[in-house]
């Protein structure tokens, strides 16, 4: 059997920029084994499998899917940047539109627009939460870090949040805090796997509705990813929670200039609807 397996950088529309993913659009013969050695052997922080909707899912026929996503080392609930870069793929073959995308964390609807001459991908998070981090926690992630406390910015108190997957947020008071990432792998792998995190967010402030972030994504297997859609919604859901940003605002979120693959995130948030929306730009990689 022959799979195709193509890939896209979401979050840019440069191949060279943003998060490249794998992108499976047929995985009806694949086994979750196939699955993680597809993931693997590409190398991506993730590749998208699609198959078949489930009953009841709703969406336009050919337009819903139930989607898998897989890191090198495990599956993952649910993936931002490569629900973005399918969602890319698949406008590319069957035009702009709206899908829907059955996941593990639950339904994403995703709309698919023209910008310019490409496509842009905007999903919809599944209901967000928030929740404490216990002392003891924050004080190992800080030493796998190795981040000193008096670095951290004390308008944003470390907290797990959730819009599909857990991270952990962690304020950066300062850019070059946040440029100056060399950690523990192994040791924040063990804490991240105890609390059973999909990354860690680490952010900075750099305007009223801009910020500079990092996420390292150790339980993947990949030291950072360049991208992150999924913390990009949780970290929409924390910045309203705690009232760092208005009920209806329009972040931008910049990650991985640090890697030298530069992407832009924008993150919406709508008075009266808790979900959070993702979007960006997307692209195949040659």
């Amino acid at each position: 059997m022959t799979i195709e397996v193509l890939r896209y950088t979401a979050f840019s529309d440069d191949p060279e920029g943003g998060n490249p993913a794998g992108v499976v659009l047929d995985a009806s013969g694949l086994d979750e084994a196939a699955m993680l050695g597809i993931a693997a052997e590409l190398g991506y922080s993730e590749t998208a499998f699609l198959t078949a909707p489930p009953e009841g899912l709703g969406g336009e026929p050919g337009r819903a899917f139930t989607a898998r996503y897989f890191s090198p080392k495990a599956e993952v609930p649910f993936c931002g940047h490569a629900t973005v870069a399918t969602a890319v793929a698949l406008g590319e073959r069957v035009g702009p539109g709206e899908l829907v995308f059955a996941t593990r964390a639950g339904t994403v609807p995703v709309s698919v627009t023209r910008e310019g001459g490409g496509l842009r991908a905007t999903l919809t998070s599944v209901e967000p939460h928030t929740e404490e981090v216990a002392p003891a926690d924050l004080a190992e992630a800080l030493a796998a870090l190795d981040w000193p406390a008096a670095d951290l910015d004390p308008q944003f108190p470390p907290r797990i949040a959730y819009a599909g997957a857990r991270h952990l947020v962690i304020g950066a008071a300062t850019r070059a805090r946040l440029a100056d990432l060399s950690y523990d792998f192994t040791r924040l792998e063990a804490l991240m796997r105890s609390l059973d995190l999909v990354t860690v967010q680490l952010v900075h402030r750099a305007g009223p509705a801009e910020f500079h972030v990092r996420n390292p994504f150790p339980v993947g297997g990949v030291v950072e990813d360049p991208a992150t859609g999924a913390a990009a919604a949780a970290f929409g859901a924390y910045a309203r929670e705690r009232g760092l940003v208005p009920a209806d605002a329009v972040l931008t979120l910049h990650q991985g200039a640090d890697m030298g693959r530069p992407g832009r995130l924008t993150v919406e948030l709508r008075s009266g609807d808790s979900r959070v929306r993702v979007g960006g730009a997307g692209t195949r990689i040659p």
